[in-house]
């Protein structure tokens, strides 16, 4: 077969075949060009999903007449320095996107420099035309249009009309967030997409601002501000608390020196960063920046220059989840606000009526000017004991923090006439009782108050300042407990107890055998046991967190975790994982009636305790309601 050299016009389809995937690429690239002329102000237009049209518009600082003509030819950039290919300033330096464009496309360049004239050049399918004065003000307009038109092999694969304009609104937003101080508008079939206005550097608020028209405001009143710099590499930027998180990463805005980047090691770290609060399959939300000089990192390892490669990525690495650690400890207990608002939604007139209804009692909404409620039929007489009622046939068992003589009174003032009007009626045996004592002002102002009550024997309900509190007690303490375990695993300090009698558990060979060989890395989470007979273990001391706990449980799941690790892999290099299985095992169990001092003592636990707003799963440990939501539900 004989060699012979491509043609300029087939090198310039096969360099688009590399640079140009879909309308989402020409947009990347001709707005990185916009943002390296200094505009300050970029437009994007776009018609059928790029495919008819795409106008890229900026206020940049444009181009003379020799420099239009020589930009849509290959390999022509005003971007790189000689032998500067590996110390890269700019977005873009490679010199094909232009070109590129033209030959599969129908290219019109519009220019004028602040003190030139204007010019104008079409290059259609890769045949480029004369110049000639065009009256514009200075800046550049780039419009594409009939885009893979001579490569119709390409257009037969691109995607429908609304993936595509789905794709090209990413593009700018990354951007967008990626340079704040410069005001960005999309228009989508004639419908405006986005409308960003400037933003100072340096203005906090107003990139959070920013950041919240893309991500949702909910982000906004969960987001942690990092900022961080270790050598001569910056991290800065806005993450979410881990109870705000979803299903894919697609909320997850990662820049390195101003360009955005997808990619794996950086997706790796930030999963790594938050392995201690969210399941694999949940991700949270972050725009974060890194800075760095350009002789530490080629951009130069993907035609898309979507991903890069780092000098030292273990550093990189390392930045990245401590960063994130930190902010995320830095917040305490910190829990999403959506729970407060979720719950709320749950409290609106509309459900409230609807459940009445569907326990056929009534539809009408509660009236506070109404002497008497009808339940199944029966008048209840709202001024006698504070009675809770809940779903039929369940039994929450609600606790009320109050003394012995006032509980003897207010079960006896009146009870028997109560409890008369109740006869015949399936109700609920809990009760909730109102009390008079007057709470400590100095728990009050704590932030997660003082306990009140315990409903479903799981829940706490807790009074603040200007609130209330809801705690999962089970959640809440897991994580408490996960948090002393780990620390004294790493200071080598997990205090165990001897347990009088031995617990002997039986299981299968394998998973006896597996445990057995783990048995040294075990005693440094303060467990010690030893094989009793051919199909059970016998365990002598248990960690002293977790006296109190199901051993039996928590050695089985132990060992189901034990036997899917890899042969090569050593079970301290699991600490967290094995952590949080005894947490979950040793923290306040679904069901366990709670004291008020014990409930108390939760709260206080929480609130000095790292990352107690989230359980260790991602969900939050507590949800706040302030006074003021509380008396709108009833019209205040």
């Amino acid at each position: 077969m004989t060699i012979r050299q491509l043609s300029p016009h087939l090198i310039n389809q096969i360099a688009a075949g590399e640079v140009i995937e879909r309308p989402a690429s020409v947009v990347k690239e001709l707005v990185e060009n916009s943002i390296d002329a200094g505009a300050s102000s970029i437009e994007v237009v776009s018609a059928d999903g790029g495919l008819s049209l795409l106008r890229v518009i900026d206020n940049g600082q444009g181009m003379g007449e020799g420099d239009l003509s020589l930009c849509v030819e290959r390999h022509a950039t005003s971007k790189l320095e000689d032998e500067g290919l590996f110390s890269i300033h700019t977005l873009g330096f490679r010199g094909e996107a232009l070109p590129s464009i033209g030959s599969i496309a129908k290219l019109t360049i519009q220019t004028r420099e602040t003190n030139g004239d204007g010019f104008e050049l079409s290059v259609d399918g890769g045949v480029k035309t004369e110049l000639r004065p065009s009256a514009l003000n200075y800046g550049t307009i780039i419009e594409v249009r009939d885009l893979f038109y001579a490569t119709p092999a390409r257009l037969k694969f691109q995607k429908s009309s609304r993936a595509e304009t789905s794709a090209i609104a990413d593009v700018v937003k990354r951007l967008s967030l990626a340079h704040p101080d410069i005001g960005f508008r999309l228009t989508c079939d004639g419908k405006q997409r986005l409308n960003l206005a400037q933003v100072a550097i340096g203005d906090e608020a107003g990139e959070l601002q920013r950041i919240g028209k893309i991500f949702g405001q909910e982000f906004v009143k969960d987001a942690l501000f990092l900022d961080a710099t270790r050598e001569d590499v910056h991290l800065r930027g806005f993450i979410g608390l881990p109870t705000l998180h979803r299903a894919n990463n697609l909320m997850q805005y990662f820049f390195v020196n101003g360009r955005p980047i997808r990619d794996k090691q950086i997706l790796g770290a930030i999963r790594a960063a938050y392995s201690d609060f969210l399941p694999s399959n949940r991700h949270p939300y972050l725009s974060l920046f890194l800075t760095l000089p350009p002789d530490k990192v080629d951009v130069n390892v993907h035609p898309a220059k979507a991903e890069v490669r780092f000098q030292d990525g273990a550093f990189i690495r390392g930045l990245l989840i401590g960063s994130i650690r930190q902010a995320i400890d830095e917040a305490g207990h910190r829990a999403s606000s959506k729970g407060g608002a979720d719950t709320l939604s749950a409290f609106q007139s509309e459900n409230v009526q609807s459940s009445f209804s569907s326990h056929g009692t009534t539809s009408q909404a509660y009236s506070p000017s109404a002497q008497h409620e009808t339940l199944s039929g029966h008048n209840i007489n709202p001024t006698d004991s504070g009675a809770y009622f809940g779903e039929e046939g369940y039994s929450p068992h609600v606790h009320a923090n109050f003394s012995d003589e006032q509980s003897t009174s207010l079960r006896t003032d009146g009870h028997d006439q109560w409890q008369s009007e109740l006869d015949g009626v399936n109700v609920p045996s809990g009760e909730m009782l109102s009390h008079d004592e007057v709470l400590d002002p100095k728990i009050i102002t704590k932030p997660l108050g003082a306990a009140r009550a315990q409903f479903f024997e799981n829940f706490i309900v807790a009074q603040t300042a200007d609130g209330m509190i809801l705690v999962d007690a089970h959640a809440a303490h897991e994580r408490v407990v996960y948090e002393k375990l780990k620390k004294r695993v790493v200071e080598g300090q997990v205090p165990s107890q001897g347990l009088l009698i031995p617990e002997v558990i039986e299981m299968d060979d394998h998973l006896r055998d597996g445990l057995l060989a783990h048995s040294e890395a075990l005693q440094q989470f303060g467990l010690y046991l030893e094989g009793f007979g051919p199909r059970a273990v016998a365990v002598q001391e248990v960690p002293a967190l977790l006296i109190k706990g199901n051993i039996q449980a928590l050695v089985r799941d132990l060992a189901d975790e034990i036997s899917e690790l890899d042969a090569t892999t050593e079970l301290k290099s699991r600490l967290d994982y094995v952590c949080a299985t005894m947490a979950c095992h040793g923290s306040v169990r679904t069901g366990r009636r709670l004291l008020p001092e014990e409930m108390n003592a939760l709260l206080r636990e929480m609130e000095a305790t790292p990352r107690s707003g989230q359980c260790n799963h991602g969900r939050p440990t507590y949800v706040e309601l302030k006074l003021k939501d509380i008396e709108r539900l009833f019209g205040r």
